[in-house]
Parts: C-alpha cells; structure tokens; sequence
C-alpha cells in the first residue's frame, strides 16, 4: 500500500464522529512527508470550527519518485471523496503541505483534469472538478530534486527534533542514492512535468500560498516565482510571506475565538490569521471582526467569528 488517507471528524453526508453534516465543505489536506495524526491537528481544529470536514492524504517516501504509485494513491483520495460528494455536494479545498503537491496532489489535478487514467468514471472526476472551489499551499510547492526525499525525511523540522537518529540517516541516503541510479534519466521529465500540472491547475482558484524568507526546505524564491506564474496565467492568488517561519510552522489548537498579544504576535499566529480570512471568502458565510484594546500598555487583538 502507498500512502494512505483518512477523514477526520464528520462528513459531508453525515456519517463518522457525531454523525452530524458539516456546515462548510471539505478540506482535502495533502500532509508533509513523515507527518502523524498528532502534528495535524491544530490544522484539523481550525478547519473544524469553520465547519468544515477533513479528508487527510499522507504520501509516501517512494511515491515522490514513481509518479504511478502517487497516481494509485491520489485515485484512492478521489475515490473516497467521490463518495461523499455523491450523496451531498458541497465546496471542497486542496490544501498542500511542504512536499505533498509532488506526493499527491499534482497527480489528483490530472485525473480531474483527465490528464491520465483512473479507477472512476469520467463523471465522477467531474463531479470533484464542480465541487473544487479553492487551493492551500503552506511552505509549498518545493521543486522536484533528487534528494527532495532525503532532505524532507531528515529535516528537524519535519521530524520534529533535533537530529534525525543515526541509522535513519543512513537507511534515507542509501535509498536515495539508489533512487538517483535507478531514476536518474527521469527526473527532469517528472520534474517538467510536475511544474505544469501545477500551473495548469491556475483557474482552481483561489489560491492561498504561504512562506517564508528563511524556510530551507521550501526556498521562498522557488515559490514566490511559482505564485508569480499563476498570477501572470491569470490566477486569483493571494500570496503570503513572512521573513521567518518555521517550515509548515505548526498552528496552536484554536476555538472559534482566538485571542494573543497583538504587539508580540507571531508568525504561527499570523498565520492562522490568514487561514481565517482566506477561509471567510470561500464560504461567504463568515466574517471576522477585529477588536484592538489597550491593557497595561499592551495592544491585545481578539478575532472573532460572526455568522
């Protein structure tokens, strides 16, 4: 089995936890190599008390190298989605994390888009085509290297610690120096190919992309010209960048009403920020008010959600 996928909360039809209908639509989240249900979910939490369900994809290591195992597992995401959407159409968001657009989410965009073959019917990638409303990247797209496995699986914050134990250090650059001799002649293809795909997907809009200047792992200058294309294609694109974030820099758990320090604010924060208001254009449902008041020579900020 390549990867692997799971909802998380209710659904849009009614079915799994509370068996209640879900007031917004579905955030198909395409999560960062190595990533865990724990580092997920503040990410769920946010999107929950906005009203909206979550369909989780996790890539595997191999499928950032053999795109017809991430054309299997994006066809099992599209699958169990179509499943909903049957019984209750409702606004769906792609939201890619760090290395999941070339895990996953590139080869979702050409089933949709009928770019390659699948299990479903050409109705049923329609019927996803009709319900996608918008696109979410967080330290995201990265390019397509040869070591992007490496780099990704090794790095503290992705593993969420200092250094990555010795023997995975060793197992990861053997496979991808293995990788490297077996695929050499094929990465700039896949690389070509990876890069249009995602600039064709420019009208699935809009499209929110955060950064940040001091992310190794996702170089800002590589997303900002990604973000420049879209906007040169025609894309409604609101970009977002900070001088330093943490790689996919982990949101607080957070309520429908957030409150922090709005002098000594930061990135995490700012970034939940602009998820909020990102996600109060999509469902046209919510609006959000600002109140700034002075205590003790402090500027508190309180963010509230009004329906």
């Amino acid at each position: 089995m390549w990867g692997r996928h799971y909802w998380v909360g209710p659904r849009p039809s009614g079915g799994g936890a509370g068996g209640t209908e879900v007031a917004g639509g579905v955030v198909v989240m395409f999560a960062w190599l190595s990533s865990q249900e724990r580092h997920l979910r503040a990410y769920v939490e946010l999107y929950a008390a906005l009203g909206w369900a979550c369909l989780v994809c996790h890539s595997d290591f191999l499928t950032l190298f053999m795109p017809d195992k991430a054309a299997v597992l994006a066809d099992r995401v599209l699958t169990e989605l179509v499943k909903e959407l049957k019984v209750r159409p409702v606004p769906v968001v792609f939201a890619s994390f760090s290395g999941g657009p070339k895990g996953c989410t590139y080869k979702v965009f050409q089933l949709i888009d009928r770019r390659c073959e699948g299990q479903l019917t050409l109705d049923d990638y329609q019927l996803v085509r009709d319900c996608v409303c918008g696109q979410m990247y967080d330290s995201s797209p990265v390019d397509f290297v040869s070591d992007l496995g490496t780099r990704f699986l090794l790095h503290p914050s992705v593993l969420k610690m200092p250094e990555p134990p010795r023997v995975l250090s060793w197992m990861t650059k053997g496979i991808a120096l293995g990788l490297d001799i077996l695929f050499i002649g094929k990465f700039e293809a896949q690389r070509k190919e990876y890069w249009e795909t995602l600039y064709s997907s420019v009208h699935v809009g809009p499209i929110l992309i955060l950064c940040s200047e001091d992310d190794e792992l996702a170089p800002c200058s590589v997303v900002q010209n990604f973000g420049r294309r879209l906007l040169e294609l025609g894309g409604d694109v609101n970009f977002v960048k900070w001088h330093s974030s943490a790689h996919v820099g982990m949101l607080f758990p957070t309520t429908t009403i957030l409150q922090v320090m709005w002098k000594k604010v930061n990135a995490k924060t700012k970034r939940i920020i602009h998820y909020l208001v990102w996600f109060s254009k999509m469902t046209k449902k919510c609006r959000f008010v600002l109140v700034r008041i002075c205590i003790d020579n402090y500027m508190w900020a309180r963010i509230m959600m009004t329906c």
